[in-house]
């Protein structure tokens, strides 16, 4: 491992217990310090509850440590804002906010969305098709941004969980991270190889930061965050933190390609400067069925939004759901 990656994993590593609850509320208080939790979902209506409600439960009503809980729903056609409003949560559609700056469809839309509907000073993003986990998981990724003022970024990793066709259980899950991200980070970013999951979904970062940011609209903005913080900021800036096991659904390998083609146009946006892609560039993939060989054009998304703070949003901010 290049060495300046071992020794911030040494020194940027730490597990989620080493974070009380008790602590973290005292920092809070100390500092000042307004947080939000971020949790965006499309199409999630079995799983949303089961992330909001104990995060609602244990760091909204029995210890104040949460101030906002807000789900970010992108275009979803079934009960998601509902279910997530009914368990706590403060919800918003993506679509409606800031209208009047257009709208895409991705995860790193509405992660940029949320920065303007909600005021902590710290964001904590959670994905909302999580089972197998618990509220440790913003406790933990709390502990270095509340503990050690010079980090602005966390990054969270865990043992991914999935069930086979065959029922069994294993943890061979983030192959998107294994085929292409750590790949790209240890041949051009090697000072990051210490990271164990570049795209893990649940991170917190400073609100200062991440409205400094340029953010792609899909599945590249966790990629995108790491490698803009380490060259802004430096090593110093990020840190890590385990937090045990989670699992979540999984997509199709011909689905994760298109993440793997985002990914890879966040790399060379940011390896080489100033990058553009072919207008409406697409991935090309094959399907064989009954014989023959089935081709189609799978749009890859590669906008990306400018820093938040440049942005004002006007006209009203629709608010579709709130919890009492």
């Amino acid at each position: 491992m290049d060495h300046r990656a071992e020794a911030w994993y040494r020194e940027r590593t730490s597990r989620w217990r080493d974070w009380p609850l008790g602590q973290l509320l005292e920092n809070k208080q100390r500092d000042g310090i307004l947080i939000s939790v971020v949790i965006p979902a499309r199409n999630e209506e079995r799983t949303v509850a089961g992330v909001v409600g104990p995060l609602h439960q244990a760091l909204v009503s029995e210890a104040p440590l949460v101030d906002e809980l807000v789900v970010i729903d992108s275009d979803s056609t079934d009960a998601t804002a509902r279910v997530a409003a009914e368990a706590g949560a403060v919800v918003h559609r993506a679509r409606d906010i800031a209208p009047e700056l257009g709208a895409y469809r991705g995860k790193g839309e509405a992660l940029w969305k949320s920065l303007l509907v909600t005021r902590g000073d710290v964001l904590v993003f959670v994905d909302a098709d999580l089972t197998q986990w618990g509220p440790h998981f913003v406790t933990g990724l709390l502990g270095p941004m509340l503990g050690q003022l010079d980090v602005q970024l966390v990054k969270g990793f865990y043992a991914r969980v999935r069930t086979e066709a065959d029922g069994s259980v294993s943890t061979e899950g983030g192959r998107v991270t294994e085929l292409v991200a750590r790949p790209v980070l240890n041949l051009w970013w090697p000072h990051l190889a210490g990271v164990v999951q570049p795209l893990a979904g649940e991170w917190a970062a400073r609100r200062s930061l991440m409205e400094s940011l340029s953010i792609p609209v899909g599945y590249g903005v966790e990629l995108a965050t790491l490698l803009d913080t380490a060259a802004r900021h430096g090593l110093n800036a990020l840190a890590q933190v385990d937090l045990g096991s989670r699992a979540h659904k999984h997509q199709a390998n011909h689905d994760l390609a298109v993440m793997a083609a985002e990914l890879l146009a966040v790399a060379a946006r940011r390896r080489s400067g100033p990058y553009r892609l072919i207008p409406n560039f697409a991935l090309e993939q094959f399907d064989r069925e009954d014989g023959q060989v089935l081709r189609r054009s799978r749009p890859v998304p590669t906008e990306e939004r400018p820093p938040a703070s440049g942005v004002r949003a006007g006209g009203r901010v629709e608010l579709i759901c709130a919890a009492e």
